[in-house]
């Protein structure tokens, strides 16, 4: 079950826990994906206040699927940072404007699986 997956010029491994067959040697699929909004918004929120000149501090994102048969269907997205609330408020809501893969999710990508011989 365990995968390698090249990311840029970073290798990951991708694993499956042992009771679903796996060795348990890196994080799951779904794991990465909810890892992957959770930093996306991260990164988002800092830009949206680096922008404005807001200082943040202690900056945590949580991402959280809940499912429904083999697929998420919501996501929840915590935001806690450190400053006043009215600019965390107004910081995540540009978050949400910039963030690439909230982006992505909001209105879904056509996905296209193609074989390809090698």
């Amino acid at each position: 079950m365990r995968c390698r997956v090249d990311a840029g010029r970073f290798r990951l491994t991708v694993d499956e826990p042992e009771s679903a067959g796996g060795t348990d040697a890196g994080p799951q699929p779904t794991d990465l994906f909810l890892a992957s909004v959770a930093s996306c918004f991260t990164l988002a929120m800092a830009w949206s206040a680096r922008r404005r000149g807001v200082e943040l501090t202690a900056v945590q994102v949580t991402a959280e699927g809940q499912y429904a048969g083999p697929r998420f269907e919501s996501i929840t997205i915590a935001v806690r940072a450190a400053g006043p609330e009215a600019d965390i408020d107004e910081l995540a809501a540009e978050a949400q404007r910039v963030c690439y893969v909230t982006n992505t999710l909001r209105e879904l990508p056509r996905v296209e699986v193609v074989s390809e011989d090698g």
